[in-house]
């Protein structure tokens, strides 16, 4: 049977040829992918769908609550003809079978943005990772320096004029998508259907796969009495009313939505949101109509959730899910109405350079869109952007997140010249046109009183003079 399918993978091969002829019912193929074609893709099962990948092959996975693991778990468990192959991706979600101990002679990981589940294949060597700005990761297919053999995707259900919607996940897939040889969707009753560029004509695929399964779900976590605290001295000293909001998903960017109850009129123009947007709509916070482009409407391109979240943003036009290097493009964010930028990261030393990505030489995640969205909003055209970095004071371990120097092998990810303001539960240190003296004043006045001193006399050693207003 996997031997027949292959023969049809070929003859429905989104180029139109088969080994013995040329399909003769289009005259061209294209690229586009809302474009219909005049063929249907074959519904078969997970396991026939993937006998199409080959020894050697690249495999474009979607990710985040789009990630295919019926596809992916079907593979890996019919692997033992197989030997070199890669996975590419953006952050996944599940179990990853393909970063196992026991099948790495068979697959390996390359991760443009690195989840949990592929962080220890990362650590240990049998996966790989890169430092890349989100808006640039479709710049990896246009240059071919990634060219699929295969992609697998995660779909709506098709309509009645042939479409599907990529759902939660439009981000890189689009540009995965126009450069990969051979399509294969996994095509879910339970995956919104959203708007913007997440359109795709079934036409495309060269395997379908059918499937009834829940997303995998990020429920919200009560933000502790630190992360509240954050979350109300950005809001109230931060975010104004008509703000454009830039956050992604975690407990400090929860805590500064459920802070924002009294805000008026504001904008979400983000990578990704999560459930905390969804209580501001029904409130009336946020209704984008301070935007310029994309007025009344929410601009993301990839998110994960609960359940609550898939149903807000299912067939709701309120909703554009747009590919990442125009959601994160410096030169769109730049444009929008009062930008406030809120993001994280693991440490910042004494000058106000950020690590993001690792903690000392073990890497930990990846760039993301942090330094596409502090720059944009730092660019704010109307002189009115917020690029924040806001952190807890100290790590779990009672150790200061503000410290003299990065931990040896940390990596810079934003530089000490594109920070403005750097929160925690003590307040904003705002270091914008300040002297490195200056900044480190300001950041000792945020860090946790217990580490206030030691990083006086760090200071001083590094500066030969005492940090000052």
């Amino acid at each position: 049977m996997a031997s027949m399918l292959c023969n049809n993978l070929v003859r429905f091969n989104r180029h139109g040829v088969t080994a013995v002829q040329k399909i003769n019912n289009f005259f061209t193929y294209s690229n586009e992918l809302s474009h219909p074609l005049d063929r249907k893709p074959p519904i078969v099962s997970a396991k026939e769908a993937v006998a199409c990948v080959k020894p050697g092959n690249l495999i474009f996975c979607s990710g985040a609550a789009a990630t295919p693991n019926a596809l992916i778990s079907a593979l890996v468990e019919n692997s033992d003809q197989l030997k070199d192959v890669t996975f590419c991706h953006m952050h996944t979600e599940g179990p990853a079978g393909y970063v196992a101990p026991d099948k790495a002679n068979i697959f390996r990981s390359a991760s443009f943005f690195m989840g949990g589940n592929v962080r220890k294949a990362v650590a240990d060597g049998r996966g790989d990772n890169m430092a890349i700005f989100l808006q640039d990761i479709p710049q990896l297919f246009v240059r071919k320096i990634y060219q699929p053999d295969v992609a697998f995707i995660h779909v709506s259900p098709i309509d009645q004029h042939g479409y599907c919607s990529l759902g939660t996940s439009v981000d890189c897939v689009r540009a995965a998508l126009q450069h990969s040889k051979i399509i294969v969707a996994q095509i879910n009753k339970k995956m919104p259907r959203t708007f913007g560029d997440s359109i795709i004509h079934s036409s495309h695929f060269d395997f379908a796969v059918e499937i009834d399964e829940p997303l995998p779900c990020h429920g919200s976590k009560k933000p502790t009495e630190v992360e509240t605290k954050i979350g109300k001295i950005i809001a109230e000293n931060l975010v104004e009313d008509g703000a454009t909001l830039q956050m992604g998903i975690g407990s400090i960017p929860d805590a500064v939505l459920n802070a924002l109850h009294g805000h008026k009129d504001l904008g979400i123009h983000s990578e990704m949101f999560a459930n905390g947007v969804v209580d501001l709509v029904a409130k009336g916070c946020v209704t984008n109509s301070q935007k310029k482009t994309h007025k009344g409407r929410i601009v993301g391109s990839f998110l994960i959730g609960d359940q609550k979240l898939y149903d807000f943003v299912d067939n709701n036009p309120f909703i554009e899910m747009l590919t990442i290097d125009y959601v994160n493009g410096t030169n769109v964010i730049r444009q929008l109405p009062k930008m406030t930028a809120i993001n994280s990261c693991i440490e910042v030393d004494l000058t106000g350079q950020v690590c993001s990505d690792s903690i000392g030489t073990r890497f930990y995640s990846g760039f993301g869109g942090q330094v596409d969205f502090i720059r944009g909003a730092a660019e704010g055209t109307d002189g009115r952007g917020k690029p924040i970095i806001a952190m807890p004071s100290i790590t779990n371990k009672g150790e200061s997140k503000i410290s003299p120097i990065l931990k040896p092998g940390a990596g810079v990810v934003t530089s000490r010249a594109h920070v403005h303001y750097v929160v925690t539960e003590f307040g904003i240190a705002s270091l914008f046109g300040k002297t490195m003296r200056q900044r480190a004043h300001a950041l000792i006045q945020v860090a946790h009183p217990n580490h206030r001193e030691a990083l006086e006399k760090a200071a001083f050693e590094r500066l030969h003079q005492m940090p000052s207003p």
